[in-house]
């Protein structure tokens, strides 16, 4: 049954059948992965002309945060080089890297050092920020597509409640600042971004992968809508502020979310999980962040980004998409009233501007 047919009641189920990824896709992807993280680790830097150490491989996006969508076998792997040494080091030298890894990849697949084939894609800048290929496998159901970012490990080794230096965060501030690359440096906290999903309730995944099926629904009309991250933080924004409880109502979630979407012009949504107002340089930097055009939402390992966009407009291409769904049974209970949603402010109650 289809998104938009399946009664509010029967969200649960739906998202049980069509959205969670089965063990044997769960495994398949994991080998991918697997496969890739030891070529980057152990193979790939030998030839490199200059010796290249890898500090560690970090799984990011859906796969490492754990929401990942059946048949969408996507991954990011984090390259942490101890070759670089600061955030600008890694906006000058990345493109360097990732034509290594590139030649490595085309080497591996000329010599068939693997049972699995590469199809590296066609870089569109001088200066990527990802080398983005697919990994096929006589193994593998279908093809695992593949983001590889070499980055500058300003975090180190982390343990348990970890809390960055406050120093890492002004570091990155002014770099940012002096640059004008605001956000450009997320993958550097790809770890924390991990975090702050993965050990959540898996209801609320369970929720966010409802919110990106959704989404993916509305991307097959019409394409220039916000980022996806920003509806997955949003959907997590939604939960902590009207339930906060394990176990709540799929149907009063999501429709919460879309609630929210249409609000999108009053959002402000930041965290103070990893960095927080203590300190004045940050503090004085989230004001001027949290001063711009709505919407808001603060990337909670990374306040340089606002992951909503710097485009508006998206935003309400996505609301006009919301006004639709809100006709359909998803968002109706069998008596034909609408599905009650929590009650969230827009903006993150301890707002201190």
């Amino acid at each position: 049954m289809k998104l938009s047919h399946t009664p509010a009641e029967s969200l649960d189920k739906f998202i049980e059948v069509p959205l969670l990824p089965n063990e044997e896709f769960r495994t398949q992807v994991k080998q991918a992965i697997d496969i890739i993280c030891t070529f980057l680790k152990e193979r790939c830097f030998q030839c490199a002309p200059h010796r290249v150490r890898v500090s560690k491989v970090v799984k990011g996006g859906s796969s490492g945060k754990g929401t990942t969508l059946r048949g969408r076998s996507d991954a990011d792997l984090i390259v942490f080089l101890t070759n670089l040494t600061s955030f600008r080091e890694q906006l000058e030298r990345r493109g360097e890297f990732i034509e290594e890894i590139r030649r490595q990849l085309e080497t591996c697949q000329r010599q068939e050092t693997f049972k699995v084939k590469f199809e590296v894609r066609k870089q569109q800048w001088d200066n990527p920020r990802a080398l983005s290929f697919v990994l096929r496998s006589p193994k593998l159901d279908q093809a695992v597509e593949f983001d590889v970012l070499p980055a500058f490990d300003a975090l180190g080794q982390l343990t348990k409640g970890y809390r960055p230096d406050p120093q890492i965060y002004i570091q990155l501030i002014q770099e940012c600042e002096n640059q004008r690359k605001e956000g450009e440096f997320s993958p550097c906290f790809t770890e924390l971004q991990r975090d702050f999903l993965k050990n959540r309730p898996p209801k609320l995944k369970s929720l966010i992968r409802l919110v990106k099926h959704w989404y993916q629904l509305c991307k097959e009309h019409e394409n220039n809508l916000p980022p996806q991250y920003a509806l997955e933080l949003l959907t997590v924004y939604a939960w902590e502020q009207g339930s906060a409880k394990p176990e709540f109502s799929t149907a009063q979630g999501f429709r919460t979310v879309l609630e929210l979407i249409l609000k999108h012009q009053d959002l402000c949504i930041y965290w103070k999980k990893y960095y927080d107002t203590e300190n004045s340089f940050i503090r004085q930097y989230l004001k001027r962040q949290l001063a711009k055009p709505r919407p808001v939402i603060l990337d909670p390992a990374d306040p340089t980004g606002n992951v909503a966009g710097r485009e508006p407009q998206r935003w309400q291409l996505l609301a006009q998409e919301v006004t639709v769904w809100l006709r359909y049974s998803c968002c109706k209970n069998l008596n034909g009233m609408p599905v009650s949603t929590w009650n969230v402010p827009v903006r993150t109650p301890d707002f201190f501007m």
